[in-house]
């Protein structure tokens, strides 16, 4: 590094700040910290994989360090963002003090229970690494507890599964449970009574995959419904209690386990101008991802609340593809800013849209097209190979796809807990 270089701090390793940093890799013009509770990158669209003992939480990570090897102007600091200090260009973490001449911040969203606190309490949300293990150790812990049991009611209790939200990430989930009780629960736990016990899955809309296609929607509630998964449309979860999650028109599942997969709300920027949060906590930023009312602040990916493109001025959808897009082009930006040349303002390219229902099964949104099927599935898997970090994880997925696949057994059903955690 030179002694004119810029000092960069990108908050949040997700697809938005880990595009930006790589595309930053090696240019004299700036030195580039990289900001995250966690020491690795995750890739979320797999979490339900991992929680539903499908693929190890290790094929959908990577170490940032290992990322960062040899590449001398990119460092990582581990901490959480606690307060942003316009004023002197510092941010404070739990572990210390950063000073900066970019700040720029992509720690995306969390879990929004929309101020349901038994549901925050009791469900179980999918947003983290540590959230799909924990989720898998409840579905394995309560399948044990039914063994054990001699009552019928708390067996049907113990293994029905509800899941709030018809999204894509409630859409595979409860494909990929369906499958998993007619393929591994008969052979794993034969003294189970099949048919006692049924997958719920609840959507306040009129459809599931809401932002999809009607063609996707309509794929969607046909598959699942052939696996058995009780479809409830144009529902609320009101709340979970007593082991009874309540809906809003009144009724009541008996069920452990609640999954919530529905409602995201951006992460907290404590220091920002009062002026520059909007609905959801996201941050409102120009055309070039610049924080209103700062000169040296950005945000991007899923945090960030932009008018400025013509195609979206309502704001860009919170998926992957505008974070990995936005970050790639902040940081063709800066270097430009260092060059002295113009900045380009951000416009998203639609790529589509996608979702996998159950085994062969998927469907795929294109601008100019949709299509379904064993297809639709192959295209899925090869997506989302292609952005795992690391080469050896690309490797590793692959195989253990193809054989959890043929052999319709994956060997990750583990229950793994700190010795302190309670006992079943």
């Amino acid at each position: 590094m030179t002694s004119s270089s810029k000092k960069i701090v990108i908050v949040g390793g997700g697809f938005a700040g880990l595009n930006l940093a790589k595309k930053l890799s090696n240019n004299q013009h700036y030195e580039v910290v990289l900001v995250d509770k966690n020491n690795y990158h995750f890739f979320p669209p797999l979490l339900y994989q991992v929680s539903t003992a499908f693929i190890e939480a290790s094929n959908i990570s990577y170490p940032f360090r290992r990322m960062f090897q040899n590449k001398p102007n990119l460092s990582f600091y581990m901490g959480s963002l606690l307060n942003i200090n316009a004023s002197d260009n510092s941010i404070e973490t739990e572990n210390g003090r950063l000073t900066y001449d970019y700040l720029v911040l992509a720690m995306g969203t969390e879990t929004n229970f929309f101020g349901m606190e038994n549901v925050k309490e009791k469900a179980l949300p999918m947003k983290t690494i540590d959230d799909a293990l924990h989720l898998r150790n409840h579905i394995l812990l309560m399948l044990e507890k039914a063994v054990r049991s001699p009552d019928l009611r708390e067996k049907e209790k113990l293994g029905n599964i509800v899941i709030a939200g018809g999204g894509p990430t409630g859409v595979e989930i409860a494909g990929m449970l369906a499958e998993m009780g007619s393929n591994i629960i008969a052979k794993d736990y034969p003294t189970t009574r099949r048919g006692t016990s049924k997958i719920y899955l609840v959507d306040s809309g009129a459809e599931l995959l809401g932002p999809m296609s009607k063609k996707s929607q309509e794929e969607a509630h046909s598959i699942l419904k052939k696996l058995g998964v009780q479809i409830l449309l144009n529902t609320t979860v009101k709340d979970f209690i007593d082991d009874k999650v309540i809906l809003g028109n009144g009724n009541s599942i008996n069920t452990s386990t609640l999954i919530w997969s529905t409602g995201v709300i951006a992460k907290e920027a404590p220091g920002l101008p009062v002026e520059s949060i909007t609905r959801g906590r996201r941050i409102l930023v120009d055309g070039f991802n610049k924080v209103n009312g700062t000169t040296n602040i950005y945000a991007i990916g899923d945090q960030s609340f932009q008018t400025a493109d013509p195609d979206y001025p309502n704001g860009h959808p919170q998926l992957a593809q505008v974070a990995i897009q936005q970050g790639k082009l902040l940081a063709a930006n800066l270097i430009n800013l260092a060059d002295g040349k113009s900045m380009k303002a951000f416009k998203y390219t639609n790529k589509g849209s996608m979702a996998i229902i159950a085994k062969y099964k998927a469907v795929v949104d294109l601008p100019k097209g949709f299509f379904k099927g064993f297809f639709a599935w192959i295209v899925w898997l090869f997506i989302h190979i292609i952005p795992i970090a690391g080469f050896r994880n690309k490797g590793k997925l692959a195989f253990n796809w193809f054989w959890s696949f043929v052999t319709n057994d994956p060997t990750l059903r583990l229950i793994i807990r700190p010795e302190k955690s309670a006992k079943p």
